[in-house]
């Protein structure tokens, strides 16, 4: 359960309210995770595939509404599906941006204020972070988030849809 670690995100310093979920409030890849991404001050770069893990989504707003800029790009076809956070997350007033042509826009990664970042084989989705095999690494090495942050800027740029061309 990552109830407790969301709540002090909203309100810090507020009384711990108990979550009625039985689940433990253990350390695990989740809150480790939402740690991570907790700790920006300045922005919050997302280039994810799938994204329907509803905590997740709650992480990312709890910043969005803390004054961090977010951007997000994903794939077009998996922002449509049932259970996906794109539209709640665009509804909250979060940029988001997807790609316009076939194929999939299949990178994983987050880039938190510029200097680190998050990447591997996550889906964030329930299923990925509940039932999968998965990996997640965390650099803060400037070469690495570099290479991840012009990437970013480029695909950004790319589906701005001020470029889109309808036919």
């Amino acid at each position: 359960c990552i109830e407790a670690l969301l709540a002090e995100a909203a309100e810090p310093g507020a009384p711990a309210r108990p979550c009625p979920c039985p689940l433990p409030e253990v350390d695990t890849a989740l809150s480790r995770l939402v740690r991570r991404l907790l700790s920006a001050r300045r922005s919050l770069d997302l280039c994810l595939f799938s994204f329907s893990c509803p905590q997740l989504a709650r992480a990312v707003q709890l910043l969005h509404r803390r004054g961090v800029h977010v951007r997000l790009v994903t794939d077009a076809q998996y922002m449509g599906l049932h259970g996906s956070q794109i539209g709640r997350l665009r509804h909250a007033g979060i940029q988001v941006r997807h790609d316009q042509h076939s194929g999939y826009m299949h990178h994983k990664f987050a880039i938190v204020d510029r200097r680190m970042l998050i990447t591997g084989s996550l889906n964030w989705t329930t299923q990925a972070i509940q039932s999968n095999r998965e990996n997640v690494l965390v650099v803060e090495d400037a070469e690495y988030v570099k290479a991840f942050q012009d990437e970013f800027e480029r695909i950004w740029e790319e589906y701005n849809p001020a470029s889109y061309s309808f036919l």
